[in-house]
């Protein structure tokens, strides 16, 4: 039995939610569009949702080309405590994933597992986690091949630039499997498309949090930090991230934005002796939560855990995360 087929031997009803994580990346849409063409190929109808919002030019935009239906959670008629929910790109108890109504019974992630209440085979009827691969993307493709279900040009094509964005073209985090995935389906896609989501990247507005972030760079040994400024989208957070490691001083980056709530990390490795997900799991152990992959990770912070302190003590903060992740790197 492949693990399609054991996933819809779990789905009960006829329709089902097929949740992102916040905020959600090209990774994460394409994984649930291309999942919802899976179950509709079996007579399943889905409806593909978030929370929070589409923050990147280049997600909007891969949004609009290939007609892609999402919806914002809160944006959807009456869900019930009957509805079943498909995690996808996330997991139940993430940072970046909200608790709607329904009830989650399935979770397809790439994503390691870090610190757990409960075993996934208590949490859900079916699981597919795989954290030895780059992209969530590569998996939901797998499952076209592994079922000799037809793939169609759109499906294709998002799912191409889904495994790009979330591998950083092919040469982070990625693994043999996600090269196959990618090559499999790169033949049906629509080039000239993904060409242009890969030079829509940017926007002008992005700019500012880039100076923003260079501007307030400090840098200790080979680990930089910075701050992108206040409310800045978390995909920007990350590509910023990324930005920093190009600098050659830099092997280990920490960029982080204020928000109403708490201040949201990303991080990036390029050592083989500091892994990313462990370390911020480590350095912010009782005042947030985080983790990820050994090259990338992912954290927060919320205010409630950082007594007196708020979105306007920024030095102090600023110090806090910068003592904790120097901390686990010495």
């Amino acid at each position: 039995m492949t693990k399609f087929e054991e996933l819809l031997k779990n789905i009960h009803h006829r329709h089902v939610y097929i949740q992102t994580h916040n905020f959600p990346d090209p990774d994460a849409i394409a994984s649930g569009y291309a999942l919802s063409k899976l179950l509709e190929s079996r007579g399943i109808t889905s409806t593909l949702c978030y929370s929070g919002r589409i923050d990147r030019h280049s997600t909007a935009k891969m949004i609009e080309l290939a007609h892609i239906e999402i919806h914002n959670i809160n944006d959807l008629p009456s869900v019930t405590d009957d509805d079943e929910v498909i995690l996808v790109d996330s997991q139940k108890g993430n940072s970046n994933i909200i608790n709607m109504t329904g009830e989650e019974i399935i979770c397809i992630d790439h994503h390691p597992t870090g610190v757990r209440t409960a075993p996934p085979d208590t949490e859900y009827r079916f699981y597919d986690i795989r954290p030895d691969v780059g992209a969530c993307a590569s998996i939901i493709a797998s499952y076209f091949y592994e079922n000799n279900i037809p793939m169609d040009d759109n499906t294709a094509t998002v799912l191409c630039f889904g495994i790009r964005m979330d591998t950083k073209g092919l040469s982070r985090g990625v693994s043999n499997f996600d090269m196959e995935m990618f090559y499999r389906i790169y033949k049906h896609s629509n080039h000239a498309v993904i060409n242009s989501l890969e030079n829509s990247t940017l926007e002008f507005s992005d700019l500012k949090v880039y100076a923003a972030a260079i501007n307030s760079i400090q840098v200790y040994g080979r680990a930089s930090f910075a701050n992108a400024g206040y409310n800045c989208p978390e995909a920007l957070i990350a590509s910023v991230s990324d930005f920093m490691l190009q600098l050659k001083e830099v092997d280990f980056s920490v960029v982080y934005s204020f928000r109403s709530d708490g201040v949201k990390l990303s991080i990036r490795s390029e050592d083989a002796l500091y892994d990313a997900g462990a370390i911020v799991g480590r350095a912010l152990r009782d005042i947030g939560g985080g983790g990820g992959h050994a090259s990338m990770a992912g954290g927060f912070i919320p205010y409630d855990k950082l007594p007196g302190l708020g979105k306007d003590d920024v030095e102090d903060i600023s110090s806090i995360i910068r003592e904790r992740f120097l901390m686990e790197l010495s």
